[in-house]
């Protein structure tokens, strides 16, 4: 496994495992069938509704918690959002099962974003969680948190796949020492992913998937990657994506690839944004 080394000094592993769209149902025993092929990056939110359920499987994998990096995020909060976020946070990590989290992210640029980066922040002192990060904010909103707060984010995970490369923005939070992160990274299929030519005959070229190319392009441009899968034998094989290289001109055609525009939804739309603020957890 590579790592990445945070602002803070943390270290994250470069490839891991999220749990978006799996049923509660489903989700132990694919986080279970994900740590025993290697991955060590959880990725999951109070939003998926299936934080229990990995916590179950971590503590019936036998793996030990110094090995594991665990990753929750926080819903948007109403007011007060300092003494919320805390609840919040306290909620997911007893869910989990767990005494601390490796990351807490906030899940949307929305609701009183001060309140709750002012929250987690103290959450960050007293250690219980090793570090804190951000969620889809684009690059007005992440800067203007930067330069009004103590602690600078130590990811900020976005969308982030061939289709919608945000090379550009992953520049500018280089320069401020944020690490990026991408969901959808298979873009869930859209434009037909899996079948593009060009991924396909780069894949030929390195007795490969079209998956594993695809996470050997985020990862070789310094990208965490969090695929999902339920089923056993893609996890094993989305995991063996670090003993072969894409060359520069296959990262050159890659990059042709990029249409500037999300796939999924714009966090600038107000329908959009509506629907994020109203949307409430169960606790």
């Amino acid at each position: 496994m590579q790592y990445v080394t945070l602002n803070n000094g943390v270290e994250m592993p470069l490839l891991g495992f999220g749990v978006y769209q799996i049923p509660a149902e489903d989700t132990e025993r694919a986080v279970s069938e994900a740590l025993a092929a290697g991955y060590r990056l959880l990725d999951t939110a109070a939003a998926y509704g299936n934080e229990e359920a990995v916590g179950r499987a971590i503590k019936s994998s036998g793996v030990p918690r110094a090995e594991l990096f665990v990753t929750t995020k926080l819903w948007v909060q109403d007011a007060p959002a300092e003494d919320n976020t805390r609840r919040a946070f306290e909620t997911s990590l007893n869910k989990l099962g767990l005494d601390y989290l490796d990351l807490y992210l906030m899940h949307q640029p929305f609701g009183d974003v001060y309140g709750q980066w002012r929250a987690m922040e103290a959450l960050n002192r007293e250690g219980v969680t090793k570090a804190i990060g951000v969620s889809n904010f684009y690059p007005d909103r992440l800067i203007d948190l930067i330069l009004n707060n103590e602690i600078t984010p130590a990811v900020n995970q976005i969308e982030a796949h061939p289709f919608f490369q945000r090379a550009d923005y992953q520049d500018l939070m280089r320069e401020h020492g944020v690490q990026i992160q991408s969901w959808g990274g298979f873009a869930e299929g859209k434009n037909d992913l899996f079948h593009t030519p060009l991924l396909v005959e780069i894949g030929k070229d390195h007795d490969k998937s079209v998956a594993q190319v695809v996470l050997r392009w985020l990862t070789q441009r310094g990208v965490i990657a969090i695929p999902k899968s339920v089923r056993a034998e893609r996890m094993a094989e989305n995991f063996g994506v670090f003993d072969f290289q894409l060359t520069d001109e296959q990262m050159a055609q890659i990059a042709t690839l990029d249409t500037g525009s999300s796939l999924f939804f714009d966090h600038h739309d107000p329908e959009m944004v509506t629907w994020l603020a109203k949307r409430r957890l169960d606790s």
